[in-house]
């Protein structure tokens, strides 16, 4: 086998590559750990997005793989360190989908600031509160970029054609930055800075050891009451309970999630989305769910 793919992508490059190598396409192979070991114990290379662990065990049982292919950003699904000792060779479009996450980010922002998924939803129950559902403008307000990659650099430009007032938080951005320096955007030396000045906050973070569930409890307490929460990084980077809280309490106005910490979400879960019709007063912090494309 030359290349093994683990999770449903569909793209016409792959179609490209099985009239040239034996590809083998198994969508659901990253649920069964078992049976993602055997599998990588014939393929030479070995394509798959965020839901495939590639581990230090997992990769251990791949004695012919020599590389990765990671469809789109964040690599924290693969042990590097590991992969590294064993020659394999790594390889991630970091630029793929920058513009689509920026744009998304902003469409969530607009959603949470003009309550559009709950105007739309009432007025599908047959509601017409327009008074109701007038929402904030973003003009004049202030959004807080946490993380300045490409991303955060790309949200950054077009919050700035908003008339929003930009302020970033990111420990390895200088502030000679070019980006930071031609949107005007003020740079803080902590997250805390940054929160509790922002009506919006918007993670842009990997996910490594220092930033699994950076936004908890004590970092949504700094923010301002009535602001708003937008996630379009990775799951882990947030506490959801806390956030739940958060919502629940009042003290943040509502919150926009492209990503979970766990992926499909239980339907059960935290944060489940209301159920058409529900009453705009018993909807209080319920988020915003968008699909990253």
């Amino acid at each position: 086998m030359d290349i093994l793919i683990t999770e449903d992508l569909q793209a016409p490059a792959i179609d490209s590559l099985a009239a040239k190598f034996a590809v083998e396409r198994e969508p659901g192979l990253w649920k069964d750990a078992a049976k993602l070991k055997a599998a990588l114990a014939e393929a030479r290379t070995v394509m798959v997005r965020n839901q495939t662990q590639l581990t230090a065990e997992v990769l251990s049982s791949a004695p012919k793989l020599i590389g990765i292919g990671r469809v789109g950003v964040g690599l924290d699904n693969i042990d590097l360190p590991a992969a590294t000792a064993r020659g394999i060779t790594v390889i991630a479009p970091l630029d793929a989908n920058a513009v689509s996450v920026a744009e998304v980010t902003l469409g969530l922002l607009l959603a949470l600031a003009r309550k559009l998924p709950a105007a739309d939803r009432s007025t599908k129950a047959g509601g017409w509160d327009r008074r109701g559902y007038t929402g904030i403008e973003l003009a004049g307000k202030t959004l807080a970029i946490c993380g300045f990659g490409r991303i955060g650099k790309l949200v950054a430009k077009r919050a700035v054609a908003f008339g929003l007032r930009v302020v970033v938080f990111d420990p390895f951005v200088k502030p000679d930055d070019t980006t930071l320096v031609a949107t005007g955007a003020g740079l803080c030396t902590t997250l805390e800075a940054a929160l509790v000045q922002a009506d919006f906050v918007t993670a842009h973070s990997p996910l490594t050891p220092a930033t699994r569930k950076l936004f908890n409890a004590p970092t949504f307490a700094v923010m301002k009451r009535g602001a708003f929460f937008i996630n379009t990084s990775r799951g882990g980077v947030v506490d959801e309970a806390a956030l739940l809280a958060a919502l629940q309490s009042g003290h943040l106005a509502g919150a926009a999630l492209d990503v979970r910490e766990v992926e499909p979400p239980p339907c059960s879960g935290a944060l489940r989305p209301p159920a058409l019709g529900d009453h705009p007063e018993r909807r209080c912090g319920q988020p915003v769910r968008a699909r990253r494309t």
